[in-house]
């Protein structure tokens, strides 16, 4: 690993703060579209000034993925440096254990032994030890608030994987609804929140809210304003501390409920969702803010992303309002199409990456643990340790075109897509998981599905992906299933284990 690019990691430590240690700050959006931000779509109807900022001082890709389209397989790919699919595919589900094998090398982990001090402040969605406060003789079924013991400590969360701290209520629509620090409730639940507790609907959609224990007077309003006001107390206080650190902020939106505060209400041309997404980006503004406030700003890679593409109530949306949060991209949340899984991908790094620059290459967030671990000169172990990541610093240093030829997507069990170059190869019958919308094709002009059990599209000539091709290229779609069930059976894609 110490053979790549050494001239350029050596002189970009040396203008990062005079060799220091970079920080790190991942934004992490919950369900936004790849056609959400202005930097992405100039068609656009919701105004994103802040990471469009981001996006003019660092380096934006055109061609990033998440590992899936939905949140907690993401979020695991995302800090393992691992494809989600090699162990699970779905959601960690209400009061759910965690995903984390014990031996698993996570991303905060490294850094911790690196000398970085560690924190999530967010959406978790990784899973807890809840059975751990469960009270003897009660039903593992049963969701009631008076089913666990508060006081105990919650084992196996995100302190047991690599956070010094953590603060946050875990997942907005899911229960406890309460705020946990570190390993412990700061209030005991003493309500159980069930579907008919809500006296209004949301702003958009429907509240999604899973029935479990809570605070009677919990508002699901305060969630994102009081992770902003951690986000920025917690950046601001690193302005006299000279350990490096990294930030984790995973947000709860847009993801539903599509809650924004009220003085956020008409602030797009997209609806409340816009709001929302209008709001989160307010947010961002405001942490990158309080970095710059720190004194820490110019030696801080931010990385800015999100775990899949926009809910499917953004049909609806562009019905209304003439805004697709997938533009120009085919398919939502949940999708193997693009657009349940390419999403906005911003970089800056100090002296890395060059201002205003774009990269087409295709990349994952996968990627980001080898490309820490790369400009920090570690040495990642062979075992249990991101089997699928590849290194991002040619591209950011702009020396490459492209690191990575391929990339596996998959939502479910046994639907799986694959991309290689600009080839994109849908190994099902079509490529849409959460349902498909009719109307949506035809006003969109799509043509009628065919009969065929996998489709094809070349992306640099149909990036809609309206155009099936896999009758006209057999060889093609040969070659590349047999791509796909090598990296599958191999059990790693990661250039460092070949």
């Amino acid at each position: 690993m110490r053979t790549l690019l050494p001239i350029v990691i050596a002189s970009c430590l040396l203008h990062i703060a005079h060799g220091e240690k970079p920080n790190v700050l991942f934004l992490y959006a919950d369900d936004l579209g790849y056609g959400d931000l202005g930097c992405y779509n100039p068609d656009s109807k919701i105004p994103t000034p802040a990471l469009d900022a981001l996006a003019t001082d660092g380096m934006r890709f055109t061609d990033g993925h998440s590992s899936s389209g939905i949140c907690t397989p993401s979020r695991y790919a995302l800090l393992t440096g691992r494809h989600h699919w090699r162990d699970f595919h779905g959601i960690v589900n209400a009061l759910g254990s965690s995903v984390f094998e014990a031996d698993r090398l996570t991303l905060p982990e490294m850094l911790q032994q690196k000398g970085y001090k560690t924190a999530c402040i967010g959406k978790w969605h990784l899973g807890w030890d809840w059975d751990a406060l469960r009270k003897d003789g009660t039903n593992p079924k049963s969701h009631e608030h008076t089913d666990f013991d508060w006081t105990r400590p919650i084992p196996d969360g995100p302190l047991a994987h690599g956070f010094d701290y953590y603060f946050g209520d875990a997942v907005i629509n899911f229960p406890p609804y309460c705020w946990i620090e570190n390993d412990r409730v700061l209030s005991v639940p003493n309500h159980t929140i069930t579907r008919d507790w809500f006296k209004e609907d949301p702003k958009e959609g429907r509240w999604e809210v899973r029935p479990g224990p809570g605070m009677a007077d919990w508002d699901f309003y305060d969630v994102l304003p009081t992770l902003a006001e951690k986000g920025v107390e917690y950046l601001r206080a690193q302005k006299d501390s000279e350990q490096p650190f990294f930030l984790y902020f995973p947000f709860p939106s847009p993801h539903a409920p599509i809650i924004p505060n009220d003085e956020f209400d008409g602030k797009s041309g997209a609806g409340p969702y816009g709001d929302f997404v209008y709001q989160t980006d307010f947010i961002c503004g405001q942490l990158i803010q309080a970095l710059k406030d720190s004194g820490k700003y110019e030696n801080t890679l931010i990385f800015f992303s999100a775990d899949n593409g926009s809910e499917k109530y953004a049909y609806a949306r562009d019905e209304k309002f003439g805004h697709w949060s997938s533009n120009p991209l085919r398919g939502l949340k949940r999708d193997i199409y693009e657009g349940g899984h390419r999403v906005p991908f911003l970089v800056r790094w100090p002296g890395l990456t060059k201002p205003g620059s774009v990269s087409d290459a295709l990349v994952s967030q996968v990627d980001l643990m080898a490309t820490v671990a790369s400009f920090l000169q570690i040495d990642l172990p062979k075992e249990n340790c991101a089997e699928d990541s590849h290194d991002l610093v040619p591209l950011l240093a702009g020396k490459a075109d492209k690191v990575r030829e391929a990339h596996i997507h998959n939502t479910k069990v046994d639907n799986y897509a694959i991309r290689q170059g600009p080839w994109l190869l849908i190994d099902t019958a079509n490529g849409y998981e959460s349902g498909r919308n009719k109307e949506w094709e035809n006003r969109r002009n799509y043509p009628a599905d065919n009969d065929a059990s996998f489709e094809l599209f070349h992306l640099g000539n149909d990036p809609g992906q309206r155009n099936d091709v896999a009758a006209d290229h057999p060889d093609r779609v040969e070659s590349m299933q047999a791509l796909l069930k090598k990296i599958r059976e191999q059990g790693f894609s990661a250039p460092r284990l070949k």
